[in-house]
């Protein structure tokens, strides 16, 4: 019986050298990443003593924190069905008011806050090609009452999908649906939603993709931006959406507190993002930006250093900062000193400067606020703040706007701006105010908080109070 054959020498050699230039890239690619590694390693202190200095600081911040009792959660309700019915019912009244047939969205932060549902949990990978659609028409009922009556256009096969969304509707959804090889927008077009009309005019949300507002244009419909009555339905909060804003910012301008309790000398700016994030997700916050400065890094306002700098006596610590809850943002911002600084400061460290600039920041913090009322513009309230900011002789140091809206986005309209004379304030509308002065190579110093507008009176702070001095942030 024959055994089996063997490989010849010269073609075992062959075999073990059929992939050299892989191999190679494999061997480099290793020794790459262990360098990157060492490199990455040794930029930061992994000694015992840094580390367990690290480690009650975060204990000291997260048990300062919980010790207060996590009171401003108290505001914070997940919104029921009854807030969603009540918003898409005042987006139909303001498509009344503007003249448009309806408005359509695909899933984003306008889609989430009309049904409950965010673009990652429509797509997980990526926005695709096919659209599915939310389009809210209004309709009165025979007593006069306009309400919003809604449709979705979904492809066919994820219809099903669709309902298991289990979005916010008292009654099944109501879908237009379309197979692959269709036109989807003659599908909608044509699709007995828009009784007699023939050209139905449709306000698109501003965060809509280009080839679907192009579809639409070229099927028959008249398509509009986003503007007027419509833009500001998001604009004004319901009672519900400022009780969340109100504890998710109170909350995160408490962490921010209780973590200065237990600063050192020494940190980096990245361990105080560590811990300050762990702080805010002991209340089920989900932080998702920090920017956090000392000294002359703060000339920066948004930052673009390495994270590595440390702690120094004298320092102004700026700290900006966002978390979530229920899907509402905070945005708040304080410029401090640690608890160790002595008040007064020791003369040697020259601090002069920056205790003036930091009043001057506040008093154009509080300009600002008195000009947040209804009917004002909102160029008026950053003119009042720029203009303090300016008799002080640090105007070209003022360099962004002053503020803007917020809500389930961390930036929303309107824009507190000098040049934003076409923005009405409203009652209900929630701004941050957010001056600053940066001395580029020496200093910065911002002060933000959250404002809400009333009827009458002065605008509301919703995030525990205003900074008092660099030593009561």
């Amino acid at each position: 019986m024959k055994g089996p054959s063997l490989p010849h020498p010269a073609t075992a050699t062959s075999s073990r050298n059929k992939y050299p230039r892989m191999f190679h890239l494999l061997f480099f690619l290793a020794v790459g990443t262990l360098v990157l590694t060492w490199n990455r390693l040794s930029l930061a202190d992994l000694s015992p003593d840094s580390f367990l200095k690290k480690s009650k600081f975060q204990k000291c911040s997260v048990d300062t924190y919980l010790a207060t009792g996590l009171e401003f959660l108290k505001t914070a309700e997940r919104p029921p069905l009854e807030e969603y019915i009540l918003r898409r019912n005042n987006l139909a009244k303001a498509l009344v008011a503007d003249g448009v047939d309806a408005f359509i969205v695909e899933p984003g932060y306008t889609f989430s806050y009309y049904a409950n549902v965010t673009q990652p949990e429509w797509e997980v990978w990526e926005p695709e090609e096919r659209p599915f659609l939310m389009v809210i028409r209004p309709a009165e009922l025979p007593n006069g009452t306009v309400i919003a009556n809604t449709s979705f256009l979904v492809p066919h096969f994820e219809e099903v999908r669709a309902r298991l969304l289990n979005m916010p509707f008292p009654e099944k959804i109501s879908t237009v649906t379309y197979e692959e090889h269709w036109n989807y927008y003659t599908t909608l077009w044509e699709s007995p939603i828009w009784g007699e009309t023939l050209s139905p005019t449709l306000m698109v949300d501003e965060e809509i993709r280009d080839f679907i507002v192009r579809g639409l244009e070229s099927n028959g419909f008249t398509v509009v931006g986003l503007s007027g009555e419509v833009e500001a339905v998001r604009q004004v909060k319901t009672d519900r959406e400022i009780g969340i804003l109100r504890a998710v910012n109170t909350g995160t301008v408490e962490a921010i507190r209780a973590m200065r309790k237990c600063l050192y000398y020494g940190v980096t700016e990245n361990e105080v993002v560590e811990v300050l994030d762990n702080t805010m997700r002991a209340a089920g916050m989900d932080p998702f930006f920090d920017i956090v400065e000392f000294g002359k890094q703060a000339a920066l306002p948004h930052g673009g250093h390495d994270g590595q700098a440390k702690l120094e006596p004298g320092d102004f610590i700026l700290i900006d900062v966002g978390s979530h809850l229920y899907g509402y943002s905070s945005d708040v911002c304080r410029t401090f000193y640690p608890l160790s600084f002595p008040n007064p400061p020791p003369p040697e460290y020259n601090v002069t400067e920056k205790l003036a600039v930091w009043q001057v920041v506040l008093d154009a913090q509080a300009a600002s606020v008195k000009a947040m009322v209804p009917n004002g513009t909102a160029a008026a309230v950053d003119i009042a703040a720029r203009s303090v900011i300016e008799a002080a002789g640090y105007g070209e140091a003022f360099t962004h706007r002053l503020g803007h809206s917020l809500g389930i986005k961390a930036h929303e309209s309107p824009y507190l701006n000098k040049g934003n004379f076409g923005a009405i304030l409203r009652p209900g509308m929630v701004f941050t105010s957010e001056p600053g002065v940066y001395v580029l190579n020496h200093f910065g110093v911002r002060h933000e908080d959250i404002l809400v507008i009333k009827e009458d009176g002065e605008a509301e702070n919703i995030c525990g109070g205003y900074a008092t001095s660099p030593w009561e942030p």
